[in-house]
């Protein structure tokens, strides 16, 4: 740049550009220079080409001193742009606050969260069935902000009325509770979440207990039909009834987690989160061996194309119901289904004895509550303790006899 020139009004001087044009002429660089604080201040103002002129800095320079004299409004640049930048920061945050006040719950479900979830396809795909049959016709045009307990009450009658079962609206529920935590960790939901919030009167009552669960020789029977049928499904119902593994555990069950050395099989993938290890039945042991082993990553029970598994091969159901077992079974839990597998496991364990809190890690259970219910299993030990505190307190009576002969002799 060349040296500062002068202008016509006091304190307002420029600078031209050299090689910088506007028009046929060199740019103007504008500068003021005012006291303020008792000190001599210097600030620069823009170009030219920009649309400063002299007049424009002279009325800029003009409005700075009127500060400084009354003590109202900026005395420098630097505060100018400083509250300009303030008063563009808040009126952003009034839109972002706004635009959020407007997301309804279909948008931000779509827009949102499912972009935001890193669960797998097969978790996530139940989810999106749910809300697109039944959460966003009932509360997708609720701005998320708004939704209370009376929307989730709404959906609630919506799927009873619809013949859902208390199992799905409760999955329902478990739905809209995920999606709008999600929110407030975003900041697009203040309140409390109205699904922890609700009365026990209001919230879906289901028992999921399974009841029925088969003997030795309807498993026996069922696994040597599927061997003839599928040995895929062969293995992973042997592995199920003989380990206790839940159908997901299996579907995720890589080699690296097949210790055919120790006979235990690691689970990562569990519904509790924590990892467990169970140990194999010899027949579990001889079934692995049988299979071709992958590298560590591979899956063991891969679909024919290689991926993970989203469910059991209808081949089950079939055979079950060729075998006659759910004949004439209208309820629920005496139905039999693949997760009837684990459920045997876990009578059988019971059955022959095994302490439940042993049960309980091999199931992996969260709590020994959902062991417990399988404590009915296992009369003969029950009836064991009671017999021994009767024989305590017969031995005790008879001792009291004879003492008393004693002393009366």
């Amino acid at each position: 740049m060349s040296r500062y020139q002068s202008t016509k009004f006091p304190g307002v001087r420029t600078r031209e550009h050299a090689t910088r044009k506007h028009g046929i002429r060199p740019d103007l660089y504008f500068f003021i220079r005012y006291q303020t604080d008792g000190k001599r201040k210097e600030e620069g103002l823009g170009w030219a080409s920009e649309g400063w002129t002299a007049e424009k800095a002279a009325l800029k320079l003009a409005e700075l001193k009127q500060a400084a004299k009354t003590g109202e409004g900026a005395k420098r640049l630097s505060e100018k742009r400083e509250e300009k930048r303030k008063t563009e920061k808040e009126a952003l945050k009034k839109k972002q606050e706004e635009e959020r006040k407007a997301v309804t719950y279909e948008q931000y479900f779509n827009e949102y969260y499912l972009p935001g979830q890193t669960k797998k396809e097969s978790t996530l795909k139940p989810e999106i069935s749910l809300h697109k049959n039944w959460i966003l016709p009932s509360i997708g045009r609720i701005p998320v902000r708004d939704i209370v307990e009376l929307h989730i009450k709404q959906l609630s009658l919506s799927m009873n009325k619809g013949g859902k079962s208390q199992r799905t609206i409760q999955y329902a529920h478990a739905s809209v509770r995920m999606v709008l935590e999600y929110a407030r960790k975003n900041s697009y939901y203040q309140r409390n979440n109205p699904i922890r919030s609700l009365s026990k009167s209001d919230k879906p009552k289901f028992d999921n207990k399974r009841i029925r669960f088969l003997t030795h020789s309807e498993a026996e029977e069922l696994l040597e039909l599927l061997k003839g049928k599928s040995k895929d499904v062969h293995d992973m119902t042997l592995l199920s009834l003989h380990c206790g593994l839940r159908a997901g555990e299996i579907f995720g069950l890589t080699w690296q987690y097949v210790d055919l050395a120790n006979r235990q099989v690691t689970l990562t993938e569990t519904k509790s989160g924590k990892d467990r290890t169970v140990p194999m039945t010899g027949a579990v042991a001889e079934m692995f061996e049988g299979r071709e082993q992958g590298s560590r990553n591979e899956l063991v029970f891969p679909d024919k194309k290689g991926r993970q598994r989203a469910a059991i091969s209808k081949t089950f159901e079939r055979t079950v119901n060729a075998m006659g077992l759910n004949e004439g079974v209208t309820d629920r839990k005496n139905k039999l289904v693949f997760h009837s597998c684990r459920h045997t496991c876990a009578s059988w364990l019971v059955q022959a004895g095994v302490p439940l809190l042993t049960v309980k890690e091999i199931l992996g259970h969260s709590t020994i509550i959902l062991t417990e219910r399988y404590s009915h299993l296992a009369p003969d030990g029950t009836r064991a303790a009671l017999q021994v505190m009767e024989k305590a307190i017969q031995e005790s009576r008879t001792e009291k006899i004879v003492q008393a002969l004693v002393n009366y002799a």
